[in-house]
């Protein structure tokens, strides 16, 4: 974890957000005292991947055919 002053911080900021990006992450200091975390963002990709399946899943639960589901229809393909 690197350690920047503000000064460094203000005149730098660019640069230290491509490396935050890059996944490092960079303590602001004051008078060599930490006051500040810049950490990557969370991504968000993984977790709307998350909630599509469980949407998936909770629609496949009721789903039939003329009364076949779709795990019979699944295992009916797999003979």
């Amino acid at each position: 974890m690197r350690h920047v002053g503000i000064f460094e911080a203000k005149t730098h900021l660019s640069q230290l957000l491509d490396a935050v990006e890059a996944g490092e992450e960079i303590v602001v200091t004051r008078r060599g005292k930490p006051i500040a975390h810049i950490v990557p963002a969370p991504d968000d990709r993984r977790e709307k991947a998350k909630e599509a399946v469980a949407r998936i899943r909770a629609l496949r639960k009721g789903l039939t055919l003329d009364g076949v589901t779709v795990k019979e229809l699944i295992e009916d393909g797999r003979t």
